[in-house]
């Protein structure tokens, strides 16, 4: 089973940038689907990013795409999404997710998350 573990939240500034990492251990990282889903104050968990177990595929949410970038390192067994020009709709506690390896990623349902991080976006 693979445990999850998120860094790189914080605070900062609309129109800036972070970095958000997820690192594995304890599975075959290469055989995992990866997801970076969020969840505001007051509002359910969505999706934001996806990305197949071999790299190739990746899925951005609209209100992300050409913002956020999803992207994996399997010999790191760490997947990383970059967020740029953040706004305060992006505030929420950010989760790091995986699922065994299908062929498609879509649906987008996954079995292990990790704790979550913040990220906070003042205007």
């Amino acid at each position: 089973q693979v445990q999850l573990a998120e860094s790189g939240g914080g605070s900062v500034q609309a129109g800036g940038s972070l970095r958000l990492s997820c690192a594995a251990s304890g599975g075959t990282f290469v055989n995992y689907d990866m997801g970076w889903f969020r969840q505001a104050p007051g509002k359910e968990r969505e999706l934001v990013a996806a990305i197949r177990w071999s790299g190739e595929i990746t899925y951005h949410a609209d209100s992300v795409k050409d913002r956020f970038t999803v992207s994996r390192n399997n010999a790191k067994k760490t997947v990383s999404l970059q967020m740029n020009r953040l706004n305060a709709e992006d505030t929420a506690v950010y989760y790091c997710a995986a699922r065994f390896g299908r062929v498609a990623l879509n649906p987008f349902t996954f079995d292990y998350w990790g704790q979550g991080t913040q990220v906070t976006v003042s205007s």
